[in-house]
């Protein structure tokens, strides 16, 4: 199945699940002192609503505050998957460290990210940086989009039986008027598949708003033979090329504090 045009929506999950409501509290309990614990360092937003990489991030202790942004998501003509993901990443961030800027009385800068660079915050409790990203599962060159139904679903996964395929992901980071790109690349291969298999993973009901139609951190953990590059990233969030992002933005989330108990 190739992935449709998509139209402006909620910040989607891509691996883990469809279209998902921001968090009630966006700045409160779940992004405090820059969230790492460290009152001098800036806050952490995340530009996503998804559950995946909000228990990712708190894998290292992150708690960042939630700040989704809602941008479209058409793939350009002839865009290449790599493009599309770092290109939607950096369109989230921006339009993210937009919205709060907006939020505190501050002048909106542009979403447009070939334009100019959004400027610094105007006070010091103001400095954030912005991390987003956008993951997709590519076949032989094709983007796969979310099956719409069982029948799709069952197609794509006998379409991933036996081969394999990539799960690309574009990070960004904003920070005052600094933004910073990156994509990671995991291959992945599935068994061959018997379609009593394909049957019983449907019916689970796990393929339901997944790209590609399957979640690694579920039960479709079973269908993967092999996977060659991180393992977090078909989750949703590079966690390591995550960190090293942030740290190109002067935020070192491994820096250490206080011992935990």
């Amino acid at each position: 199945m190739v992935r449709p045009s998509r139209s402006p929506v909620a910040d989607q999950d891509p691996v883990a699940g469809g279209p998902i409501r921001p968090a009630a509290d966006e700045d409160g309990a779940t992004g405090g002192a820059g969230a790492t614990g460290d009152e001098d360092a800036p806050r952490l937003v995340l530009a996503s609503a998804s559950p995946r990489r909000r228990e990712l991030l708190a894998r290292l202790g992150l708690h960042p505050a939630i700040r989704p942004a809602d941008v479209d998501e058409s793939v350009h003509p002839g865009e290449s998957a790599a493009d599309l993901v770092v290109r939607l990443a950096l369109t989230k961030a921006v339009a993210s460290a937009a919205a709060g800027r907006h939020d505190r009385g501050h002048a909106l800068p542009t979403h447009d990210v070939s334009g100019p660079p959004a400027r610094e915050p105007e006070h010091p409790h103001d400095d954030e940086v912005v991390l987003a990203a956008d993951t997709e599962v590519v076949l032989a060159g094709q983007v796969l989009g979310k099956p719409r139904d069982d029948a799709e679903a069952v197609a794509m996964l006998d379409a991933l039986s036996g081969r394999t395929h990539e799960v690309i992901t574009g990070l960004a980071v904003v920070r005052g008027d600094t933004h910073r790109t990156g994509r990671v690349t995991t291959s992945v291969t599935f068994r061959t598949l018997s379609a009593d298999e394909i049957a019983w993973y449907v019916a689970t009901g796990e393929p339901d708003g997944k790209a590609g139609a399957y979640a690694l951190q579920g039960a479709g953990a079973v269908l993967v033979q092999r996977l060659e590059g991180s393992d977090t990233n078909v989750i949703g969030l590079p966690l390591a090329e995550t960190v090293a992002l942030l740290r190109r933005v002067g935020l070192d989330v491994l820096r250490a504090g206080p011992r935990r108990h």
